[in-house]
């Protein structure tokens, strides 16, 4: 707005005021350098109308320019008297800029104070105005108080979608919290200090939904040309995709996703699954013989040509169906030849990082054209290989490639896959120690439980034992058929409290304890409160021995059923202590439970257990078992028991194929048949406690 009359003024030379002002020459906005220059305070000025500050004779015409010029929403120039507030006059340079995108309180107007002396000259656009209006990265304008007094278009956009209007209020006002209170205290901190803050993180939640949108805001500070503080400009970044925070998601998924099981293969393959297509477009997962996966061992094996076979593949995966970069299947031995990157990561235990893929004449690739040739046909251009280490054994390899993205592979995305290989190489070591435990303690408890069973001329007897597939290894669950003076036969199935090759050990001193037992022709609760008394005074005596941690004083013992048969009188003794209560099925396929006191478990030192002797017509099965037959989760023992009086409810049918009705209806996976220990690796559902069956069909001993 150009002064007509040239009319006086105070002579003085001031920094410039900035203040925000709509198109209808309304104040939305107001800064500590426009209170400096004029003395209003905000208060006074923002929501009122801008002819306040002019100059009375100047008023009605200057607000009638000012409306012309704002609906051509072109920047401007001029110069023109303001008023302060104490009714002294003071010459002004103007120059106001377009703000759009920002709703009502669309123009930024800066004021510089003149001398009398200083020429009127013609003022150019700057660039920075505009570049900032029409930045697609939000930029806002506050006060020293942390009051918004301008926003950008896309700072506006924002708070559309947010339901926001936020100049002329204090981040405090829009969005209540913690993280409100400390914005505001940061834009204080730099107006006051002038000390940029860079990039940082802040979160705000999306109205209506419980989702959080993250930015990476710059804050600096605006001086006049003479230095003085005018306010604090925001720059804010959505960073809730960047690759940083993308980088930092994978790392918190990989925990989840990857070592769910204790089965090494599974993992190997979560593994894969889980880089591609995130990281990579086709992955291998190769480890080394310090990983047991069955086969012939890798340093028995030969080849035609130079390469060696080094890994056993234990997972793949591709973006592409059929994944045709592979060579070898899952299980297959890799062969790869001395030369290679492949070996080079495995012996020096380094990444191997080639983010363009050297596929020249010359390269170890000549010694492997199989590979060379698999690799120009899928167009394989970028390459990392890290090798999976834990607890300081070398586990194999994680082989990255990519063939679909043309992007190579970044340093930043190195770090991410050896990140994340070492996370995976953990779950991978856990599963292979579990292996190894589990594959000894079945090992010991093979040896220890009977191999051939025979119930001589007065019982037919056959047995199953599956192990748990839980994480504590398998139980210690056992059973036995001994042979008795005067033809009797004595049945016992056994529980011993822990998993692992404690309970396993455990459980082969117990089945030794009955067996000596056995030989002094108790009767079945004699032999039981022998047996308490024997481990109290054990647990008792290793508990002096070495202060409480030794086989004995690490469990309170277990449980036992005891039965002795008499085919002349066709009597069965039982007797039982805290263990599951035996099943008949009678002849006619009637399957009744014997109400047999139960008895405190072995260990407890009570000393209460009863026989009862029932008399069994020829053809009767007995049936013991472990808890683990009839106990699941989310089932109670009657309904266990329930179950197992349908799945005895056969009666004639061999007992072999008796063992394998019943274990198929009350386990939740797949059995195979054997006569004792059922090594099952094919689970499909996690068994909770190990699984012991015996049963035995009283004949006459004619027969």
């Amino acid at each position: 707005m150009t002064d007509p009359t040239g009319g006086t003024s105070e002579p003085t030379r001031m920094g410039a005021a900035v203040a925000t002002v709509d198109v209808r020459g309304i104040v939305r906005g107001w800064t500590e350098g426009a209170r400096e220059l004029l003395g209003y305070r905000a208060a006074e000025v923002v929501g009122r109308s801008a002819d306040l500050l002019l100059a009375p004779r100047f008023a009605a015409k200057g607000l009638a320019e000012w409306a012309g010029r704002a609906r051509l929403r072109e920047q401007w120039s001029g110069m023109t008297e303001l008023r302060r507030s104490n009714g002294v006059g003071v010459r002004v340079s103007i120059k106001a800029f377009p703000l759009f995108g920002g709703g009502p309180t669309d123009w930024l107007v800066t004021a510089t104070a003149l001398t009398e002396a200083l020429p009127d000259t013609p003022s150019q656009a700057p660039l920075g105005a505009a570049l900032l209006a029409r930045s697609p990265i939000a930029v806002s304008i506050c006060d020293g108080e942390g009051r918004y007094v301008w926003v950008n278009e896309e700072t506006a956009r924002w708070d559309r979608w947010a339901n926001n209007q936020r100049v002329g209020c204090a981040p405090t006002e829009l969005w209540p919290g913690s993280e409100s209170e400390t914005v505001e205290a940061l834009i204080r901190q730099v107006f006051e200090t002038g000390v940029p803050v860079i990039e940082r993180e802040q979160g705000w939640p999306v109205p209506g939904s419980d989702e959080e949108r993250v930015f990476s805001c710059t804050y600096f500070r605006l001086d006049d040309a003479d230095g003085r503080p005018l306010g604090v400009c925001c720059m804010a970044a959505d960073a809730s995709k960047s690759q940083r925070r993308r980088n930092l998601l994978m790392l918190s998924e990989v925990s989840t996703s990857v070592g769910t099981t204790l089965d090494v293969m599974t993992t190997a393959q979560q593994l894969a699954d889980f880089a591609v297509p995130r990281l990579a477009d086709y992955i291998t997962v190769d480890l080394a013989e310090s990983v047991p996966l069955g086969g012939e061992p890798l340093q028995r094996l030969t080849s035609p040509d130079q390469r060696v076979p080094v890994f056993r593949r234990a997972g793949a995966a591709s973006v592409h169906p059929g994944m045709p970069e592979s060579l070898w299947n899952i299980g297959d031995a890799v062969y790869v030849p001395p030369s290679s990157p492949f070996t080079r990561a495995l012996y020096s235990r380094q990444a191997h990082y080639e983010p363009v893929l050297d596929t020249s004449p010359g390269t170890w690739l000549d010694q492997d054209p199989d590979r060379l040739g698999t690799i120009r046909a899928t167009g394989m251009h970028s390459l990392i290989i890290v090798p999976l280490q834990a607890r300081g054994t070398l586990l194999g390899e994680a082989v990255f490639v990519r063939n679909n993205n043309p992007l190579s592979f970044s340093r930043d995305e190195l770090l991410l896959c050896q990140e994340i290989a070492g996370r995976a190489s953990l779950s991978l070591d856990n599963a292979r120690r579990f292996t190894r435990e589990r594959a000894a303690s079945l090992a010991l408890q093979r040896n220890l439980l009977p191999h051939h069973l025979a119930g001589g001329e007065a019982l037919e007897v056959a047995s199953r034992y599956q192990p748990a597939d839980t994480h504590e290894g398998v139980g210690g669950d056992w059973f036995d058929v001994i042979r008795l003076p005067r033809g009797r036969t004595a049945l016992v199935v056994g529980d011993v409290v822990g998993h692992g090759i404690n309970a396993a050990a455990r459980m082969g001193q117990f089945r030794t304890v009955v067996r000596t037992l056995a030989e002094m022709d108790l009767q079945p609760h004699e032999l039981l409160s022998r047996l308490d008394s024997l481990v109290v005074r054990l647990t008792e005596q290793d508990a002096e021995d070495d202060g409480g941690s030794g086989m004995w004083s690490q469990t309170m013992g277990g449980t036992c059923v005891y039965a002795v048969y008499d085919p002349v009188t066709r009597i069965c003794t039982l007797a039982r202590a805290g263990h599951p209560p035996p099943a008949l099925l009678h002849p006619d396929g009637g399957v009744t439970f014997p109400e047999l006191p139960s008895g405190a478990p072995i260990g407890m030192g009570l000393d209460a257990y009863e026989s009862l002797s029932i008399e069994l017509p020829e053809g009767t099965v007995i049936a013991l078992y472990t808890d683990g037959l009839i106990e699941s989760r989310g089932a109670d023992l009657d309904e266990g028991l329930n179950r197992l009086e349908l799945a005895l409810a056969h009666p004639g049918i061999p007992l072999k194929d008796l063992c394998t009705e019943v274990i198929t209806a009350m386990s939740p996976k797949p059995h195979r048949e054997s006569d004792s220990v059922i090594p099952d690796a094919a689970m499909r559902e996690l068994l909770d406690d190990d699984i012991a069956l015996l049963l035995a069909r009283t004949r006459s001993p004619a027969r």
